[in-house]
């Protein structure tokens, strides 16, 4: 006890140091204010599961025995505990420390002092700035097509990207699953998930494919005070599990979450959403203003596409055949050309060579054949060259649910249907901000009206990817499609419900502003008019695709063959003119034909798409 202070003042002061228990009411409001509610990742309507409890599916994360359902218990049993100077609970919760000492006056010099671990930790985390990293889809990998988000923390003297820090939400999936499994586990729920905070070029190891994606980087507008909350709830996260749903409770839907601790005024999710995509996340950020800044970090392919562009067609043969064998530059064909026609043909053969090996296995020939061509490179004056341009950011395309509703005539019958997709979109829609040749939907319902007739359901899409990815001069990726769920083809007589899953490899290019394919595909149905049980067939399909200025344009045409003998012919084109950024015109025209039978049908489509 200081010299010259009574007893009975020093012990008045201990007492006033002491933790206070809380009021009734002060508890409450504590309890359902928005950090509170954020730091335990309460559901205040977002999805339809769990409203109203933690989204964590772990009882290491309570320190109430109901604390997963009751905040106001959570939080009176958290001052109980970490109100004690030394408790080692605020060593594993040092957010939850924070939100009560700052709310009740709690005042320690050193409150973490014997907390070695998580101050550690805490020191090698860069808390400068933090960046939403969106990698985009890639066309070539199912995982993708929805693109991924991830959040980076830099530090203020980091040199390179390379040296910052990544927050990354995923499933725990095992290496045993089998595609069908992984898929449902996935919307079922059946896997668990949990943020990881790694190095970021261990992220970029560990999606080796992101070379082959856009990136774009959104720098957020967080001060010092909120990145700290975000870096302390972290480690509160670390190896805590949730449930993890594809659809909804993904990815992007978690790093929301965790925005809102940092900053909860934002209200990220108090909105029921029945899929949260990345580009979703990205929207929302943008519109909750914590965006100060877009960076767009273009794709090796890409830059491997501007690079042939440049060269003309003898040029980009040459640079293939320089790619296969380097020594071909001391031929005359190379060295008869300017030095920055050498440079541009030697440029898209170092940028192929590179692009090719990405995925392969480091090898001393192929690492010797690209050091020649970077000094062929070298040897010649570089041309000025244009830089990339920027495609429309992602946020600025359209919203991911669509409803429509449509009129047309089926041969003497005309019609009327209702159509609500949950996500996400065709090649038809208005492709601003969108992947050209990339189709992706779920869940997309049609309900058909027609005359004399009661309401039908007409199709029911469960699934529905097509990649289109445009062979090069250097690159000769495989397109693919696959698709399942209900329809209503001419089946023995009758349009009765058919349960299908068809798919199959493909190729396309692109000529100028057009993309033309071809797809082979194997198609397995059900149909309760059919005997056997299961019926297959196979066949082909062709088409063109082209985006304009201010439209889009399909044609395609496909033959299937059954092994009962029956086939199906169909021809279609369809022409889609966006009024505004969520609405547009459809025009379509079908002609079907089987054996037995043909028509023609035609429908007009208002489309509005919405979040």
């Amino acid at each position: 006890m200081p010299p010259g202070i009574p007893a009975f003042i020093a012990v008045f002061l201990l007492i006033l140091a002491l933790p206070r228990p809380l009021m009734a009411s002060t508890a409450e409001e504590l309890a359902a204010a928005p950090r509170w509610q954020a730091l335990l990742h309460i559901n205040r309507g977002a999805t339809l599961r769990s409203r109203d409890q933690s989204y964590v599916d772990d009882d290491r994360f309570f320190m109430a025995e109901n604390g997963r359902t009751d905040p106001l218990a959570e939080l009176q049993s958290a001052a109980e505990v970490l109100g004690q100077p030394g408790a080692e609970q605020r060593c594993r919760f040092p957010a939850r420390y924070r939100y009560l000492a700052e709310a009740l006056g709690w005042q320690e010099a050193e409150p973490f002092a014997h907390c070695d671990e998580y101050l550690s930790w805490r020191a090698g985390i860069p808390d400068a700035s933090v960046v939403l990293v969106f990698p985009a889809a890639y066309l070539n990998s199912p995982s993708s097509m929805f693109g991924h988000t991830l959040l980076r923390f830099d530090a203020a003297d980091q040199q390179s990207d390379w040296h910052a820090w990544a927050v990354n939400f995923g499933a725990l999936v095992t290496a045993d699953d089998n595609s069908i499994f992984y898929i449902y586990r996935g919307l079922a729920g059946g896997y668990p998930g949990r943020f990881s905070t790694v190095s970021y070029v261990s992220k970029i190891q560990e999606y080796a494919h992101l070379e082959n994606r856009d990136m774009w980087e959104y720098r957020l507008g967080l001060d010092a005070d909120e990145i700290s909350w975000m870096i302390d709830h972290l480690w509160e996260l670390k190896d805590v599990d949730f449930d993890y749903y594809f659809l909804d409770e993904n990815c992007s839907f978690r790093l929301l979450e965790l925005l809102e601790v940092a900053r909860p005024r934002v209200d990220l999710l108090s909105d029921l959403r029945f899929a949260e995509v990345p580009v979703n996340t990205v929207r929302a950020i943008d519109e909750a203003g914590l965006v100060a800044s877009r960076l767009y970090r273009p794709s090796k392919a890409v830059e491997l596409e501007q690079a042939g562009e440049a060269l003309s067609a003898d040029e980009r043969r040459m640079a293939v055949r320089l790619m296969k064998d380097v020594s071909l530059a001391a031929q005359g064909e190379y060295q008869t050309l300017p030095p920055e026609r050498r440079h541009l043909v030697a440029r898209a053969a170092y940028q192929a060579s590179r692009f090719r090996d990405r995925t392969r296995d480091n090898n001393e020939q192929a690492a010797a054949n690209s050091y020649r061509l970077l000094q062929l490179m070298h040897a010649n004056a570089a041309p000025e060259l244009a830089a990339i341009r920027p495609p429309e950011p992602p946020e600025r395309g359209h919203a991911t649910q669509m409803l429509a509703v449509s009129g047309g005539q089926r041969e003497d019958n005309g019609f009327a249907e209702i159509q609500y997709r949950l996500t996400y979109h065709d090649w038809l829609d208005n492709h601003r901000g969108f992947l050209d040749g990339a189709w992706i939907e779920a869940l997309n319902l049609r309900v058909r009206r027609e005359e004399s007739d009661r309401w039908r359901l007409w199709q029911l899409d469960l699934v529905n990817i097509r990649s289109l990815a445009p062979r090069t001069a250097f690159v000769r990726p495989t397109s693919w499609f696959v698709h399942a769920g209900i329809d209503r083809p001419e089946v023995a007589g009758q349009r009765d419900a058919t349960r299908f899953v068809r798919g199959g490899p493909g190729l396309a290019w692109r000529v100028g502003r057009w993309l033309p394919y071809g797809y082979l595909q194997a198609r397995i149905e059900n149909n309760d008019n059919l005997d056997p049980f299961i019926n297959s067939g196979g066949g082909a399909e062709l088409g063109l695709l082209r985006h304009g200025d201010h439209y889009s344009l399909h044609l395609s045409g496909e033959s299937l063959y059954f092994a009962d003998d029956q086939y199906r012919h169909r021809g279609q084109i369809g022409v889609q003119l966006p009024i505004t950024q969520q609405n547009g015109i459809r025009l379509s025209a079908l002609h079907d034909e089987w054996r037995g039978g043909r028509e023609t049908s035609w429908m007009m489509t208002w489309r509005y798409y919405f979040d």
